[in-house]
């Protein structure tokens, strides 16, 4: 495994070893879930982006959509265990 060193500032070192301490682990370990926390919430964000655009382009392709009031009822349908029909896309007036 290669090694890497990371350098914390000064005012970070104790508050990063009470965390640890507090979660029960090493402050390596600590750091390592860290950083897998940051990279797993980065390609979280960098999915996100690529349905949105992906989608955004089937707006911009079709000109179809589905207009927020009626996508948060169904939403708010679902949530509530309700049966409910899915909204179909269609042109919105301009």
């Amino acid at each position: 495994m290669p090694t890497t060193t990371i350098r914390i500032p000064e005012e970070l070192k104790a508050p990063v070893v009470a965390a640890a301490e507090r979660s029960g682990t090493s402050t390596h370990n600590f750091i390592l879930e860290a950083i897998l926390e940051k990279t797993e919430l980065d390609n979280l964000q960098v999915n996100f982006d690529l349905v949105a655009e992906e989608r955004y382009g089937g707006i911009v392709a079709t000109g179809k959509t589905i207009p927020w009031h009626e996508m948060r009822e169904y939403l708010e349908s679902r949530l509530s265990r309700n049966e409910v029909s899915r909204p179909v896309a269609r042109q919105l007036n301009a």
